[in-house]
């Protein structure tokens, strides 16, 4: 396979020249082609930073990191599709660091319009502002954005390539291109021969791209279908690799303990420690420490073993005081009023008004792989093997830890055991590089125990919603929604990049101030709460407690109104955006929704749009012996465009079970400024004997391509906690639900 190399063979570039952020950053600079990064190897070509050509046939190089969501599956696809491969015959490896390889419609999701009701003209700055991603070399995989960045880039580059091919066997053939065409990896000549992709390599990489139509959807063969998982077979088998599976010759094994309260230390003593039979080295790590072994476990029982004195923490040290801080976000003048339609203070005299508080707590990102790394330094360039959602950031934090130039480090993505935004960090691997460089020349490879991990994540923030309403005529005439939270983006940016841009900070409102409910009367206000415990992305960000807010209280207001709940929603989205209609429609026909239910039984409906995609999902639960237990969902989610149908509905139904999991029992505390819960006794996910059946509809009513990694999450705890109303009377404002009632095991 190729080596990775400094200096492009050839350069390619894909999409339109932005003019956006052209005067800041010089015209020349945003709009010049991203270098490839593909040094190919004796035998090998790239036409372009996506495609490999050797003897052995096709290889896509994926820019965004498999997770379990499938993305390089389908990402193979939209190469495949219009390269005209055997999609048996693609090979799918991950890319290196690479800014070519920068996401295109990251950028784009910062706008702050309410996305539904965007015109051509937004829709278009918000592509101009992609490119502002290779300026920042954002190789992020997130935001619910690889098929969105992926979707007509692939394709491109898919037709560009086959064009390629075809120039480079009509040169040879000495032939009109149109004479040619293309058929399972070869060109076919006119008289019926066959020239194999691998033979025409070397010189279709000589060739200047072309520029190219792409084929009607009417002609797909592969996308729009359900296609085998490229990753499912390794999975299955054992063999696929994942960075905590990292193999190497003469290999250590380390394991760290950092400042549970990311304070630092004030004192330890290692004397004992460091005389344990098979424990090499311990490493002072300023802020925590790590023991190289021969072994993780042995590692791992070492540097538990120490006596270590911290440092208090330098954010509020109880859960208490947190919430405090975040209830005096309250009296902050307003982060942002990003709606704001009629005037919800002035109503008629025969409006019912109604106010609610909604509380949701802290909580972590709980992937099954711990976070890890392997790292190997010589003393002059280092080697990194671990799963990672950014690649480019990854690097060049590890290259200042190891006081190198970032093109002194290789970066090996490996598969990862779920991130769900965790793995966008990079703490993990800075840390391997800090033990590496104790260790020159030794490949180390450090393992965070689950007690390290759960107690030393980026998490979801804590959120409180003081929302007032009223109800006139069986409808709802305002809805005015105030929500407190620390901010995500400034932290994670200032990590990321080095600095965090002002404005308003879209996360604490998102899908809440851009629900496609035809209110009249419309306004949501902002607060950040200036607390600074160290805070991450989360699946669906701020929709996962926006989300819960605004479909609860939803709910409270057809009660009030004396309407089904889902019926008024389907009245409060007929005009105002038809997409969202359709999905509530749709659960409303799949479940036999008729606003009645029996003895023992309770439903509940939530719609959420968020990440450009109207989710609706339905829950049904039933009274067994005093418990709650779920036993049906039904959802419906209208992405636009379903390029891979049987993988939207995997990640429908993984999305909800991951939003059931934190509304029921996931919760993040502090006491003393240490996070209480360790492990998964004490941080409590869903079981499989409490995952309900679930029925999926995927819809294609939109014109343009939306997310589906993140959208079943946010309905998925006002579905449930709007079911148990129906069932017990009892309304649940706050999160986890567990504790106001027990669920069934």
């Amino acid at each position: 396979m190729a080596s990775i190399g400094k200096i492009a063979r050839r350069t390619f570039l894909i999409g339109a020249v932005a003019v956006a952020g052209g005067a800041a950053f010089g015209a020349w600079y945003v709009s010049r082609p991203a270098p490839n990064p593909l040094k190919p190897g004796e035998g090998e070509a790239s036409l372009n930073p996506f495609v490999l050509i050797d003897g052995d046939g096709v290889t896509l190089i994926a820019p965004r990191a498999e997770m379990g969501q499938g993305t390089m599956t389908t990402w193979a696809a939209l190469i495949a599709e219009e390269m005209d491969l055997a999609w048996e015959d693609v090979r799918v490896i991950h890319g290196p660091p690479g800014q070519a390889y920068y996401n295109s419609a990251l950028m784009g999701e910062g706008m702050s319009h309410k996305g539904y009701d965007a015109s051509s003209f937004q829709h278009s700055l918000g592509e101009m502002l992609g490119v502002m991603g290779k300026v920042f070399s954002m190789q992020v995989t997130g935001g619910s954005t690889a098929m969105k960045d992926g979707y007509e880039r692939m394709r491109v580059t898919g037709a560009a390539a086959r064009e390629m091919l075809k120039t480079a066997a009509a040169k040879r053939l000495n032939v009109g291109l149109d004479e040619l065409r293309t058929e399972n990896g070869a060109v076919i000549a006119p008289d019926g021969t066959a020239i194999p992709y691998t033979e025409l390599a070397a010189e279709a990489a000589e060739v200047e791209p072309p520029k190219v139509e792409l084929r009607e959807r009417s002609d797909w063969k592969l996308l729009g279908t359900s296609l085998p998982r490229k990753d499912v077979l390794g999975k299955s088998t054992g063999t696929a690799a994942f960075g905590i599976d990292t193999r190497l010759p003469g290999m250590r094994y380390a394991a760290v303990r950092m400042s549970p309260t990311r304070g630092g230390m004030k004192s330890y003593d290692a004397f004992e420690a460091s005389r344990m039979a098979g424990v090499e080295k311990v490493v002072d790590l300023g802020d925590g420490l790590a023991v190289i072994a021969t072994n993780t476990w042995l590692a791992q029982q070492a540097v538990d073993a120490i006596p270590v004195e911290w440092n208090p923490a330098p954010y509020p040290e109880t859960t208490e005081e947190m919430f405090r801080a975040i209830e005096a976000g309250f009296d902050t003048e307003p982060n942002s009023t990003l709606r704001d339609d009629g005037n919800p203070d002035k109503l008629p005299d025969g409006a019912q008004r109604i106010k609610a508080e909604y509380r949701v707590p802290f909580l972590a990102h709980a992937t099954m792989e711990p976070m890890n790394a392997t790292a190997w330094f010589d003393g002059t360039n280092l080697r990194i093997w671990c799963g990672n959602q950014g690649p480019t950031f990854l690097r060049d934090a590890c290259a200042a830890e190891a006081g190198i130039a970032p093109e002194e480090v290789e970066v090996n993505v490996t598969l990862m055991g779920g991130g769900f935004g965790r793995r966008g960090e990079f703490d993990y691997a800075v840390l391997a590089t800090r033990v590496a460089k104790a260790m020159p020349g030794t490949p180390v490879n450090v393992t965070w125990s689950r007690e390290e991990d759960m107690t030393h994540d980026f998490y979801r923030p804590a959120a409180i919603a003081r929302i007032t309403g009223a109800v006139e005529g069986g409808k709802a005439v305002a809805f005015d929604a105030r929500v407190s939270s620390p901010a995500i983006a400034e932290q994670a940016l200032d990590r990321w990049v080095g600095f965090a841009p002002g404005g308003p900070s879209k996360e604490i409102v998102d899908a809440i101030y851009n629900q496609p409910y035809g209110i009249p009367n419309n306004r949501v206000t902002g607060h950040k709460a200036e607390i600074t415990p160290p805070l991450g992305f989360w699946r669906s960000v701020g929709a996962s407690f926006n989300g819960f807010f605004h479909e609860s209280f939803m709910d409270e207001l057809a009660h009030a109104a004396g309407a089904d709940p889902l019926e008024f929603r389907l009245d409060l989205t007929r005009d105002e955006w038809l997409p969202a209609y359709y999905v509530l429609e749709a659960v409303r026909d799949m479940s036999g929704w008729t606003g009645k239910t029996e003895a023992g039984v309770g439903r509940g409906i939530a719609m959420v749009y968020s990440f450009g995609t109207p989710t609706a999902i339905v829950i049904e639960v039933k009274d067994v012996d005093g418990l709650i237990r779920l036993t049906n969902a039904w959802i419906a989610a209208d992405p636009g465009v379903a390029l891979d149908p049987a993988n939207i509905e995997a990640q429908l139904t993984g999305g909800m079970a991951y939003g059931l999991s934190s509304a029921m029992g996931e919760e993040i505390t502090f006491a003393g400024g240490v996070v209480a819960q360790k492990n998964f006794p004490d941080y409590d996910p869903l079981r499989m004997s409490q995952m309900p059946a679930v029925e999926v509809k995927v819809l294609e009513n939109q014109k343009r391509l939306n997310g589906i990694g993140e959208v079943a999450t946010p309905p998925a705890a006002p579905a449930l906690a709007n079911a148990i109303f129906d069932l017990t009377g009892q309304r649940v404002r706050e999160l986890p639900l567990n504790k106001a009632l027990d669920f069934y095991l």
